[in-house]
């Protein structure tokens, strides 16, 4: 009578198939790498040689031309309107070793997302978050919707500023809390209507944890609601406490349903001294703290120089208005932020 053919062991197996899978991943990391190259390299031969040469006014024409020739040749690929973002793909990140870096984590469809984003700065900030934090091409998408670059930090900062910051993320992989909090949040998916109390918005945030994560960005854990704090004979409760991977820091996160008020601030620099001393584990960052409210005092905000205390306000939006109204209200932050920051270097 015949043995039963022996069977590998678990372990055998799932060791088998860690070395395919990782070799698969391999070659799709090296095929993309390759074919972004490609684009770049093609992209930039056209637009050296023909658009920006003394052939430009056939330019049109002899892309037309080319098309037709690599298609018979290669395949589709090369269509008319490909060969086209290839060559803004070359003028859109004219460094190729930049992308040489990028296409190890970005592939062509995350690149193709960020050719129609019309400011260097909003696409280097989303090509180096991408590349940083592994975004899918999807969730580049939804981030680029959801107008993230326009509400960070680093968008209201003089280019040059800006243009550091992200260098340094490039070189150092480092994560600053300019690129991670925003201002506004986009709260509509809480559901809330017109009256409610801040119960019923931290009772809303943490029956959809999930979509609050998701607003507040990649690298966000939640730790605690209403974490006790006890100072002498006063207890006092800090709303939401979450950890940040990327800052390797704490955060403190109060809900206010009115406009800011002076007095928070002293509260939050009490809740980030107490969690600097009995939560911090020694590897960490001091912890932040970021002040929910319905609407902001902007000058207030700016005597009290919050940020020296790594404290963050910003503004929820529980309602969204039109995107059009959003985009302006963003322009006008913008410049009064930078003329601000100007201002205040000229004076030093």
């Amino acid at each position: 009578m015949a043995k039963p053919p022996q069977r590998p062991d678990r372990a055998l197996i799932e060791d088998v198939r860690s070395l395919i899978q990782a070799s698969k991943e391999r070659v799709a990391s090296t095929v993309n790498v390759e074919l972004s190259l490609l684009y770049w390299q093609i992209g930039h031969r056209i637009h050296i040689d023909i658009l920006a040469g003394d052939r430009a006014g056939y330019g049109k024409e002899i892309v037309a031309t080319l098309s037709q020739q690599l298609t018979t040749e290669y395949g589709a690929g090369f269509s008319y309107s490909s060969l086209t973002r290839m060559v803004k793909f070359s003028q859109c990140f004219p460094d190729q070793k930049i992308i040489a870096t990028l296409s190890q984590t970005l592939g062509w469809s995350h690149f193709r997302e960020l050719l129609p984003l019309e400011k260097p700065l909003q696409r280097e900030y989303y090509a180096e978050l991408c590349r940083v934090e592994r975004w899918s091409v999807r969730t580049l998408r939804k981030k680029i919707d959801s107008m993230q670059y326009e509400r960070i930090a680093l968008s209201r900062k003089p280019e040059q500023l800006a243009k550091i910051e992200l260098d340094n993320l490039r070189e150092s992989d480092e994560v600053t809390p300019d690129l991670v909090f925003k201002d506004p949040y986009f709260l509509e998916f809480l559901g809330l209507r017109d009256h409610y109390l801040e119960k019923d918005l931290e009772d809303a945030i943490l029956r959809d944890m999930e979509s609050f994560l998701l607003e507040l960005g990649v690298g966000f854990a939640f730790l605690a609601r209403q974490k006790r704090i006890q100072i002498d004979s006063d207890d006092f409760y800090l709303d939401l406490l979450f950890y940040n991977r990327s800052l390797k820091r704490l955060v403190a996160i109060e809900l206010k349903q009115g406009d800011f008020k002076a007095e928070y601030k002293g509260q939050m620099e009490l809740y980030l001294r107490w969690l600097d001393k009995h939560d911090r584990r020694p590897d960490e960052e001091p912890p932040l703290g970021i002040i929910l409210c319905a609407g902001k005092k902007q000058e207030q905000i700016e005597l009290l120089e919050l940020d020296k205390s790594g404290i963050h306000v910003a503004e929820y939006l529980t309602a969204l208005p039109p995107k059009e109204v959003l985009q302006a209200r963003f322009h006008k932050a913008v410049e009064q932020s930078r003329r601000r920051l100007e201002a205040n270097g000229s004076d030093e």
